[in-house]
């Protein structure tokens, strides 16, 4: 397989998979097994939260790559089913601060257990080289892809 066929059948891959991980039905699917209500969105912003600890809502919308209004939309309908709290930021009091409540956390790692249980099933048909291999390629694409400029002219295919 020469480059350019190697770079069509990554980009046919991730196409897939990025189809895959943005299905309403496939996360449905993963949000009944955990018993869990929320949409994928927030869910997103459930294990950002977790994991960065209270954030002020514009900071939550960038580390999410998520539009502000949406974010500010998908806070308020987890405020109001108990999952996340906002509270005022010591440092500015005009800012809020969104953390998790333990009803969010304890959706958040449902959800988790489920995707988790589902991966490692799934992997466990690779060897353990292969495993580490994936995980540590895969984390280079994204940080590679994070990285480079878009870059490239268009041709007119009319001509």
């Amino acid at each position: 397989m020469n480059s350019t066929d190697n770079v069509d059948a990554i980009q046919r891959a991730l196409e897939a998979l990025f189809r895959r991980n943005a299905s309403r039905r496939v996360y449905a699917r993963q949000a009944a097994v955990a018993g869990a209500t929320i949409s994928q969105p927030a869910y997103v912003l459930l294990r950002r939260v977790k994991k960065a600890g209270p954030l002020p809502m514009g900071e939550l919308a960038r580390l999410t790559n998520m539009d502000p209004g949406a974010t500010a939309r998908q806070v308020g309908q987890l405020e109001r089913e108990g999952y996340v709290k906002r509270s005022p930021s010591p440092d500015d009091g005009r800012v809020s601060l969104v953390s998790l409540t333990p009803r969010g956390d304890a959706v958040r790692r449902r959800l988790t257990s489920v995707m988790d249980q589902h991966l490692n099933e799934m992997l466990s048909k690779w060897s353990e080289e292969d495993r580490a291999a994936f995980a540590v390629l895969l984390n280079r694409f994204v940080e590679d892809m994070a990285a480079t400029e878009l870059h490239g002219t268009v041709e007119d295919e009319s001509a």
